[in-house]
């Protein structure tokens, strides 16, 4: 079953990606999106 927690932990580590990215975007004010 060592598979299992594999899946699990890239599952853990995908997902913490994806909040972490999208915390970065609401995080940052609508000036410094214009910028870009």
């Amino acid at each position: 079953m060592w598979y299992f927690s594999w899946i699990l932990g890239l599952g853990l580590a995908v997902s913490f990606g994806i909040i972490n990215g999208m915390w970065h975007e609401f995080r940052m004010s609508p000036d410094e999106d214009l910028d870009e």
